[in-house]
């Protein structure tokens, strides 16, 4: 015999209101977005994202997860100070940054605590590209916007904003195969990054899918972590254990790649890197020597681009869930001190930290202002 199922008016209530509260967070919309020119779509089959309209001003908090690089640190600082530009400043009622370390647990537990202290916006670094699903439903419950950049998420259920790594690491490809021309064997080191990142996975597929094709090459893997210190100890390293490469691939940490190359007498040879102050310096004091090199940019600033674009969404305007961020680059005979480079500063300083199309410009004296503590 089967039993009736009632349900009094209160239960309904708060079951109703509970599958409300599951369903809330962003509707999928129709583009186009807000202001394209600096909220560009990755491509035309990208969807968009509405939220509802918040009041400001908004409680904004970064969750960076590795700080133990110079990049980590410069967006960190980067971070403080773009939040206290007057425009922005004005958006803001309470602004925090932290960092969690590598463990995925512990990222994710600050940002659960971040939603869960009323927090409207949160922005990330992701430690992993995937793990990520359970605060996402929270934040959606909690009408939260969750913004990765950079080492972004496996997923388009959030808002991202990214240069295309595949991209950048195919630019390498290119870059190299042009310099050696009509050599197609030979030995080529890549100094990869922080390991478990979609940023270190991305560039290296890119730049393999562009460069095995076109030889007969041994490539050399070693891990950098981005960092000039263990790139320097580790290109020095495999210096010691295979003699001569033919080019040379750094995902970040360039600047400590070369040196280590020049501490061992190493032969000139193409080189393929990031956009660190120190290796723009080197290329332009060895250029004349025979060091060439494109350096590729993937700016600390982008943090900047994810807050505004966290900021967009809560004033309620489409946006677009991939957000493309140009890729500045410069060859070595384009570098101009003052310009593109900067000798009166520091080697591990991040040259590009402007973005006109979004009318933001973080000039250096803001950022080496700023720590890359966490905020309490």
């Amino acid at each position: 015999m089967k039993r009736a199922f009632t349900m009094s008016v209160a239960a309904l209530s708060l079951w109703m209101a509970g599958a409300a509260a599951v369903q809330a967070g962003p509707k999928t919309v129709s583009g186009p977005g807000a202001d394209p020119g600096c909220f560009a779509p990755w491509n035309d089959q990208i969807k968009y994202f509405q939220w509802d309209k918040r009041e400001g001003p908004h409680k904004i908090a970064v969750v960076n997860g590795f700080v133990g690089n110079t990049w980590r640190i410069q967006m960190i600082q980067t971070a403080k100070a773009y939040v206290e530009q007057a425009d922005v400043a004005a958006q803001i009622e309470e602004f925090k940054a932290v960092s969690t370390g590598t463990d995925v647990a512990a990222q994710l537990g600050a940002i659960e605590d971040f939603i869960n202290q009323g927090y409207d916006a949160i922005i990330t670094i992701a430690v992993s590209p995937e793990g990520f699903d359970r605060v996402i439903r929270l934040a959606d419950r909690n009408d939260v916007v969750v913004v990765p950049f950079d080492n972004v998420l496996d997923t388009d259920k959030v808002m991202q904003v990214n240069e295309d790594q595949l991209e950048m690491g195919r630019m390498y490809g290119r870059w190299l195969t042009e310099q050696l021309g009509a050599k197609k064997s030979g030995k080529i080191l890549e100094v990869r990054g922080l390991q478990g990142n979609s940023v270190d996975r991305d560039r290296h597929i890119g730049f393999r899918e562009v460069f095995e094709p076109t030889g007969d090459w041994e490539i050399v893997e070693v891990i950098g972590n981005w960092d000039d210190g263990t790139a320097q100890k580790v290109t020095a390293d495999a210096i010691a254990v295979h003699g001569k490469f033919d080019a040379v691939v750094v995902q970040g940490g360039t600047t400590g790649a070369v040196r280590a190359m020049l501490d061992a007498g190493h032969p000139m040879v193409p080189i393929a890197g990031e956009s660190e102050n120190g290796f723009r310096k080197l290329l332009a004091a060895h250029s004349a020597d025979g060091l060439k090199g494109i350096s590729i940019g993937q700016s600390p600033g982008m943090v900047a681009i994810a807050i505004k674009a966290a900021l967009a969404a809560l004033d309620g305007n489409k946006m677009p869930q991939l957000i493309s961020v140009p890729i500045p680059y410069a060859r070595y005979d384009e570098l101009e001190a003052g310009k593109n480079y900067w000798p009166d500063l520091t080697d591990n300083f991040f040259t590009v930290n402007e973005f006109p199309p979004c009318g933001v410009n973080i000039t250096a004296r803001e950022i080496m202002a700023k720590d890359a503590e966490n905020t309490q």
